[in-house]
């Protein structure tokens, strides 16, 4: 219950940020624009907070249902106009005007990815790189002749230095044509080429959880193989040389670098049977973990580091400069729209799953998940969610940004608006629109909660 409370906490912190940008988008072009503001809310429903300010006395309200909110403008089409505010109604502003009123609830989401993106970079960017792991027998993977240990260096003829890259590439090649030409390097420095055909299996695929197993790998990381130790650390203490590898810690089996570090780690000062392999030769040594840190940053350490090598090969670190970390933020939000842009044009024509649209439930969870991992994982989320927000509003769906962008257009095209009764029908067809969209997107939710 509390996993579920602290979701919902942060659910709601996400939905409001995302929402007050977006709709401060709409409120502030308006305001430049001459348009008077009536009410700027976050959130539907009854007011639970609200203040009037400003020349215009607007209305500025926190309210109930905390899963959108709005900005209303003063509207001919509402009613009578005060003489002293002719002209300045949504509908009374030139069309021009409208549209960038429309356009700037989205742009102000893009961004915030934007400024996220730029926050995370400043300090540096470092991760995994796309490398293999185990390869499941029979699998596509193995078909392709992937190895353990293989880096992705590149999908068709888009280099790939992180995992999302990669997967991005993999998942477009996918289902475009069903097969991903890969260029892979070995652990050893060796390139090759590989490819894989999923055929028609590509739809399956794509349904969220499904791509490493139905390709049949898992991502990489390095074996616990020693490349240098420190003089006075305790695994040299004990005889442990660069080239072993360890295999077991306290009786615990130990393959990945990973679960060394985390095995030491939990356990300063503790007195531990260490196993490992030398030349293929299993040995068993006894070590007592050193420590560094105090009280809950206590950490155990034996004074090992993994081999230069493998380092780069399995790692990436990029540090920028101001201005590098600014375009490097640019270029993250424009790519992660065109996939999202591509993706849902998939989902239209049926070659990618549907079951990848989220709804609040899902997103919550994922909202709670990267809030426990730390801020920089919630400020990612944030962005993530930032760009689907405004890739969403731009569609021409009635009731959506996009699709109040296509009355303007029709209206400076007709040279009138569009009479009462189209308006009333494209409403009706974009409530209808998002009911079903919604609908999937609470099926999926749930069908993830029953597994």
């Amino acid at each position: 219950m509390g996993s579920a409370l602290a979701n919902l906490l942060y659910f709601i912190v996400a939905i409001s940020v995302l929402v007050a940008v977006h709709e401060y988008g709409h409120y502030i072009v308006g305001r430049w624009a001459g348009m008077k503001v009536l009410r700027f809310s976050i959130g539907f429903g009854k007011p639970i907070w609200m203040w009037r300010g400003g020349k215009d006395n607007t209305e500025y309200c926190i309210a109930s249902i905390p899963l959108g909110g709005y900005v209303r403008f003063l509207d001919s089409r509402e009613g009578p106009i005060p003489a002293e505010d002719e002209g300045r109604a949504f509908n009374q502003r030139p069309i021009p005007w409208r549209i960038a009123v429309l356009l700037a609830g989205p742009l102000f989401n893009f961004l915030l990815a934007i400024a996220l993106y730029w926050a995370l970079f400043i300090p540096g960017d470092q991760g995994m790189r796309p490398t293999i792991g185990d390869v499941a027998p029979a699998s596509h993977a193995e078909r392709a002749g992937l190895r353990h240990g293989d880096r992705i260096k590149a999908v068709g003829d888009r280099t790939t230095e992180t995992w999302q890259q990669a997967l991005v590439a993999i998942l477009e090649d996918m289902v475009a044509d069903g097969r991903v030409v890969l260029t892979l390097v070995a652990e050893n420095g060796g390139q090759r080429r590989a490819t894989i055909d999923v055929g028609d299996d590509a739809g399956r695929l794509t349904e969220p959880g499904v791509l490493f197993d139905g390709l049949g790998f898992v991502p990489g990381q390095p074996l616990a193989v020693v490349g240098s130790t420190t003089d006075d650390g305790a695994a040299a203490g004990a005889g442990i040389r660069p080239g072993d590898r360890i295999t077991s810690m306290g009786g615990e089996p130990i393959r990945y670098w990973s679960e060394l570090l985390g095995a030491v780690w939990q356990r300063p000062g503790e007195t531990v049977s260490l196993g490992y392999d030398r030349f293929g030769q299993p040995e068993t040594v006894t070590l007592t973990i050193g420590s560094d840190g105090t009280g809950s940053n206590r950490r155990g350490m034996i004074g090992v580091m993994l081999p230069e090598a493998l380092r780069e090969h399995y790692f990436y670190t990029r540090t920028y400069t101001l201005g590098e970390s600014l375009n490097a933020a640019v270029e993250k939000t424009w790519s992660s729209t065109v996939f999202t842009v591509r993706m849902l044009g998939r989902m239209v024509t049926g070659d990618v799953s549907i079951k990848n649209i989220s709804g609040p439930i899902n997103i919550a969870q994922f909202a709670g998940e990267s809030a426990e991992r730390g801020l920089s994982y919630f400020l990612g989320f944030l962005a993530i969610i930032s760009i689907s927000l405004g890739v969403l509003n731009l569609l021409p769906i009635p009731v959506l940004d996009g699709g109040q962008i296509v009355y303007q257009l029709a209206e400076l095209v007709k040279g009138s608006p569009l009479t009462e009764r189209a308006q009333i029908l494209g409403q009706q067809i974009g409530i209808l629109a998002l009911l079903l969209l919604m609908s999937f997107a609470f099926y999926n939710d749930i069908d993830r909660i029953l597994g």
